[in-house]
């Protein structure tokens, strides 16, 4: 009877060794699912990148407009000129144009940014981010305060860029691999409006018009060479297009400074058209403190869909 028992036993710790075994060698082949931050990018992200004659890894410039609630993406082509990538949509901002001031103004930044792979943060609680560095040199040079200014997921804002997850996930991949390729940094120019003459000639009476000025250099520069200008500090100002042999005392006199001699554009060929993202724009209709409800992205769509027609309409009435 013993023998009995103590065979049955063996048989079952025997089926059980057999189970274990082969689970774990199903679970050895089951691929895993890699963190937000290590997602490769995307078949279409690479096909588009490739029909624009852009690297995975070649180096990348942003530019962020807050009035349009958009950010672009701009690649480096083998001319080292600087091409359109892809604009995405802005899910939400807080504040208003203007620049940001002192910790907890709700204002999001504007200026002229280095975001650095230090800056990059792959645990971020708000899906991915990278901050834009604020306060740098300019801001602290007129004392203004506030950290952990970024632009992340989550579609919540309280002085950040909030995109969507999905946006932001395929804006951190093409950081991400510029910055392994060694790219050493990136520019991030923060706007409040696409600085067009027409456009500036409505501010001439704002508080921030002569800051403004400034950043149309840096706005201006960029759509004449398609490379973001070389940035100083000095006089509590940015100079663009300028460059000083040591670092200068932000709050102090400006230094002898060099201005880089750039040949003219001479775009290579490229596709037609402007490619943008799928996104909504919340800016004024969702509370950038909480979640959107379907209403408000209902909401956004509409707005966005009366938006395209009002483009439109002039051509096709012309035709």
């Amino acid at each position: 009877m013993g023998t009995s028992i103590g065979s049955a036993l063996r048989m079952v710790m025997r089926l059980a060794i057999i189970i274990a075994t082969v689970t774990l060698s199903a679970c050895s082949n089951t691929p895993t699912i890699p963190p937000p931050a290590d997602v490769p990018l995307s078949k279409d992200t690479l096909a588009l990148l490739a029909k624009k004659g852009m690297q995975p890894g070649s180096p990348v410039f942003i530019r962020v407009f807050k009035e349009e609630s958009e950010l672009e993406v701009w690649k480096q082509r083998d001319d080292g000129r600087f091409y359109h990538f892809k604009t995405y949509p802005i899910c939400n901002w807080s504040g208003a144009i203007g620049p940001k001031e002192r910790y907890a103004d709700r204002q999001a930044p504007e200026g002229f940014y280095t975001i650095t792979p230090a800056l990059m943060n792959p645990n971020s609680k708000y899906y991915l981010s990278f901050n834009l560095g604020y306060p740098n040199a300019y801001d602290k040079s007129w004392g203004r305060t506030g950290d952990s200014v970024m632009v992340h997921g989550n579609c919540r804002s309280a002085g950040c860029y909030a995109m969507t997850d999905a946006l932001m996930e395929e804006i951190y991949g093409l950081t991400r691999e510029a910055l392994k390729a060694g790219q050493p940094s990136f520019q991030l120019h923060a706007y409040p409006f696409r600085m067009t003459d027409a456009r500036m000639a409505k501010e001439k009476h704002n508080k921030w018009y002569g800051f403004w000025k400034t950043m149309k250099q840096g706005y201006d520069y960029f759509e004449k060479y398609r490379i973001p200008p070389a940035i100083t500090v000095c006089e509590r100002r940015y100079v663009v297009d300028a460059v000083s042999r040591n670092r200068p005392d932000p709050a102090g006199p400006c230094p002898p400074l060099a201005r880089p001699i750039v040949t003219a554009f001479k775009p290579l060929p490229e596709p037609d058209g402007v490619d943008v993202a799928h996104g909504n724009k919340l800016k004024g209709i969702a509370d950038p403190d909480n979640e959107p409800t379907l209403a408000d992205i209902n909401k956004a769509k509409a707005r966005q869909s009366t938006q395209a027609a009002a483009v439109t309409a002039p051509v096709a009435n012309a035709n």
